[in-house]
């Protein structure tokens, strides 16, 4: 059985494509799985205000007339932040999309959501560690059910938490507690969501990307404190920026 220390919400994201400083949400879905084992649900259809390519309706068919009326995430934002009060976040491929892209939609309408203490569970690094295949493949494969909803956002938040189910009582090693599951995936260092900082071994921030891969952040910024303003204008991530500048104001707060 799935162990819960507390209750842990599993997150699906239906948007406007997947550019994390330009694309918006349209739907939400969380099924939350409570500490007893009781499930609860919230699931929204949100205007993005933009326009929503017609390649992506064609995969989660949901249109501009479906959301014209819908609420923007800015008027629910302060309703989903108090429905993941207390809870870790869970989801499929979520560690690098959903919940980087939901963080994004938060710090656009000005609120922050406390991730300090929050275990993040990405059920589909632990499928793709034990089988690699897709949610749909998944799904047949621990829950012997075929997924007819797929990309319908509640559906595939909600097999995701049926496959971690699965995926706890087939896998002895996985553990059953969120901190053992994080042990076997290693997901519990992320730094940005969009993994353009990581932690080495010894748990200093690093760049992953560009020409200070590999280099310590805090490093670089002492050597070089113009690439700070070039990535703060630059096109990434607000949650990138975010911890940009906390590690900027860390770095600053030593030398003082």
């Amino acid at each position: 059985m799935l162990s819960l220390a507390r209750p842990l919400a599993f997150i699906d994201l239906e948007t406007t494509g997947v550019n994390l400083s330009t694309d918006r949400i349209v739907e939400i879905a969380i099924v939350k799985m409570l500490t007893d084992g009781t499930k609860t649900v919230k699931r929204k259809l949100i205007n993005p205000g933009m326009p929503i390519p017609a390649v992506t309706t064609a995969v989660h068919g949901i249109t501009d007339e479906m959301v014209k009326d819908a609420p923007t995430f800015k008027s629910v934002a302060n309703e989903i932040k108090q429905f993941l009060d207390n809870t870790d976040l869970a989801g499929y491929n979520s560690n690098r999309f959903d919940i980087p892209m939901l963080m994004e939609e938060f710090l656009r309408s000005g609120i922050e959501l406390d991730m300090k203490n929050r275990k993040l569970v990405d059920v589909q690094k632990v499928f793709h560690l034990m089988e690699q295949r897709t949610l749909s493949a998944a799904y047949k494969f621990y829950c012997e059910k075929d997924l007819t909803d797929a990309h319908s956002a509640e559906a595939d938040a909600t097999a995701t938490l049926e496959i971690l189910v699965a995926q706890v009582q087939r896998y002895p090693n996985l553990g059953s507690t969120i901190d053992e599951i994080l042990k076997f995936t290693g997901d519990d260092m992320i730094v940005d969501f969009a993994r353009r900082f990581i932690m080495d071994g010894k748990g200093v921030e690093i760049f992953n990307f560009g020409k200070y891969k590999g280099r310590s952040v805090a490093e670089v910024l002492k050597m070089e404190p113009q690439y700070y303003d070039w990535m703060m204008k630059g096109d990434f991530p607000l949650h990138t920026k975010q911890k940009l500048t906390e590690i900027l104001n860390r770095t600053l707060l030593k030398k003082g």
